[in-house]
Order: structure tokens, then C-alpha cells, then sequence
């Protein structure tokens, strides 16, 4: 039997080692180091923001975005609903209500319809999710926040390197959150950065992110010795210098990334194209899709479960799209969601990362075509 086809990879390899090995020659190992001011320089410039701040992963970088923009008990939150539900939590971790918001039936992103009509007085802020990777609808978003007077938040999470209307993901909001987890476009394993042209958040967001006080590394070249006071309470949410070295080697690897996903997610199109059974992935015409995933959907007659198990027999990783957060019972919600409800049943992952060959993904795409006709 030939080799499992990998769901998602990350792609490493000597550079990262390299790297790790100069931060261990320096001896700053530790969070919000030499490395990590590096990375978060060179991170700002690819999100087309003023500034960029490395975390230790997504959900503390929206937890931070929502604090500093004052999420409390007693608000409510708009959220897109079709995500991963850290995004729900890092609202509830301030002890606000995330209200949850239906979404696109074409590129699932959240439907500012949906988004307006679930604004009520208590309502504080947006939170949308650029869903694997594609931009939401910010400019509509944020005519909405605007009007309302909320803030706007992007869950970045996966969409490192995509554009919408020609502007990066990460400058399209008030704050964005990024992730590096090892299923990203790039990754050091786990990991995340926060983004902002905001000079006031940053500065604030960086004291929060180590406990309420001022990083260490802002500390070493003084002249006197420094004893920090805490004024507000924070969290150890950083990232490692070592973390962040491999994340200086990935975002050199960033452009070839991106092209090596797109061919992935362009050889599908030619392969499954017409293929009864199945939808495949939309990107709106103003936007850059960086790929994070590639989900197809399975028609309502035939089982994604089933789909799913006969592509594993024949050694083809897959797995579900994402949550539709509604439905998770720690939130407690009554607001119906019907089209990410139904995309939660009918979603279904195939493999796609950078390091995929042109037979695997043929072998892919031919074992798709397979296991939907069995089933119709």
C-alpha cells in the first residue's frame, strides 16, 4: 500500500535548525527576547501594520485584542460562527457573551447581514474570522462597527499572506490575531502574533502579555536598575526566542509557501472540477486565498462521515471543516446559525499542505472521485 497522503505538514527543515542553534548560542532562550522583537519588526511590515507583538498562541492574542479594547462582563460580542472555538472563548474569557453570526454559503466567512441583526444595545464589538485563510467582508464590517460605534477584530488565525482588496491580512481591522500552530501556512509549532497600527494598544498589550509589566528586554540597556510595579493584571502569554527564530526562517519561507499551496489548491480544481457530489472552495475575486486548508462540500445525499472513512482505507488523511460554534454546548446559545449548521455536517478537509507532490494530490483528487460515487 503506497504512503498515507498527510492531511496537513509543516515545512521545516536545516535553516530552522540553524536558527535555533544562533538563539542558543546567545542564551536569550526566553519569551519577548532579541528574537522575538526581530520577528515581530519583520511580522509588522508583512501585515501592513505599525506594529506586531508575538504571542504564545492565537487565542491569548485575542483574548489580548479583546481585553485592551474593553470586552467585559455583561457585554455582548458579535462572532463569526463558523471557527474554531477558541475564538468564542477568548470573548468569554473576559466575561463578555460571544453572540454568534451565520455566514457566507460561499466563502463562509460572516454575513454582515447576520452580523447587523445581531447587534443589540449591549453589543461592544465584532469579531470576524478570515475562514482558511480567506478574508472576511471588511469593509462592510466595518461601515457596520462604525455606524454602532464597535470595535472590529480579525481572527487571523490562518490567514498569514492573503490579501483582500489588496490589503494584508492583519491590517484589516481594528486588531488581528495570528496563529502559528503546526497546521498553518507558517508555523513554529504553536505560537501566534497580535497586530495593530494602534501605538496606544500596543504599548499596553505588551506589558499585558507578561504579567502587567514591561518586558525584560526593554529593561536591559538601562542605566539604573529598573524595578518594574504592576498596575494592571496580565498573563504569560509569550512566545518563546526560539519559537520566534523558527518563525524568522518561515516568514522567508512565506512567498514560496503561498505558491506551493495555491498549485496544491489549483490541481484540485482541474481534478475535481465537475465531479458530482461535491462543491469545491470559492475565492472572491478580491482576495488572495493563502490555502490554510482546502475543504470541499459533500453533497446532502451522500454521508461526509462515510466520505471521510473510505478516504482513511485508502491511506487519504481528511477530516471535518470546522465548528459551527452555536451548536458547542459551553456557550449556551440560541441564536440559529442554519448555513454554518449545515457546513458543519457536510465539510470535509482533504490534504493540503506545501510539501504535497503532484501524485499525492492526484492520488488524492482520484480517491475523492472514488469514494463519491461509491456513496451517490
Amino acid at each position: 500500500m503506497s504512503e498515507p497522503i498527510i492531511l496537513g505538514q509543516p515545512t521545516v527543515g536545516d535553516e530552522e535548525l540553524a536558527a535555533i542553534a544562533e538563539v542558543f548560542k546567545s542564551g536569550w532562550l526566553a519569551g519577548a527576547g532579541p528574537t522575538c522583537r526581530k520577528f515581530e519588526e519583520r511580522f509588522a511590515v508583512t501585515a501592513g501594520t505599525s506594529h506586531a507583538l508575538t504571542t504564545s498562541n492565537c487565542g491569548a492574542a485575542l483574548h489580548l485584542a479583546l481585553h485592551v479594547l474593553g470586552a467585559k462582563a455583561g457585554d455582548e460580542v458579535v462572532v463569526a460562527d463558523y471557527t474554531f472555538p477558541a475564538t468564542g472563548h477568548a470573548v468569554m474569557y473576559t466575561g463578555a457573551k460571544p453572540v454568534f453570526a451565520d455566514i457566507r454559503p460561499d466563502i463562509w466567512t460572516v454575513d454582515p447581514a447576520a452580523v447587523e441583526a445581531a447587534i443589540t444595545p449591549r453589543t461592544t464589538g465584532i469579531v470576524a474570522v478570515d475562514l482558511a485563510g480567506q478574508p472576511a467582508d471588511y469593509d462592510e464590517l466595518r461601515a457596520i462597527a462604525d455606524k454602532h460605534g464597535l470595535f472590529l477584530i480579525e481572527d487571523a488565525a490562518c490567514a498569514a499572506g492573503a490579501t483582500y482588496k489588496g490589503r494584508p491580512a492583519g491590517s484589516l481591522a481594528d486588531i488581528a490575531a495570528f496563529s502559528f500552530h503546526g497546521r498553518k501556512g507558517i508555523t513554529s509549532g504553536e505560537g501566534g502574533a497580535l497586530t495593530t497600527n494602534n501605538a496606544e494598544w500596543d504599548a499596553r498589550v505588551r506589558k499585558l502579555h507578561t504579567y502587567g509589566i514591561e518586558p525584560a528586554l526593554g529593561r536591559a540597556s538601562s542605566d539604573t536598575l529598573p524595578i518594574p510595579t504592576f498596575h494592571e493584571l496580565g498573563w504569560n502569554y509569550r512566545l518563546s526566542d526560539v519559537q520566534a527564530a523558527i518563525m524568522n526562517v518561515q516568514l522567508d519561507r512565506l512567498p514560496s509557501l503561498l505558491a506551493a499551496r495555491t498549485h496544491v489548491a489549483e490541481r484540485y480544481g482541474e481534478l475535481l472540477k465537475g465531479v458530482e457530489g461535491i462543491e469545491l472552495p470559492v475565492t472572491a475575486p478580491d482576495r488572495t486565498h493563502p490555502w490554510q486548508a482546502y475543504i470541499i462540500t459533500i453533497d446532502p445525499s451522500i454521508s461526509r462521515d462515510q466520505v471521510a472513512l473510505k478516504l482513511r482505507e485508502r491511506g487519504v488523511q481528511c477530516n471535518f471543516g470546522t465548528y459551527a460554534s452555536h451548536v458547542q454546548p459551553i456557550y449556551g446559545a440560541t441564536e440559529p446559525c442554519p448555513v454554518s449548521a449545515d457546513l458543519f455536517r457536510r465539510h470535509l478537509a482533504i490534504p493540503m499542505h506545501a510539501n504535497l507532490t503532484d501524485e499525492e494530490v492526484e492520488r488524492a483528487a482520484e480517491a475523492v472521485r472514488e469514494v463519491v460515487a461509491e456513496l451517490s
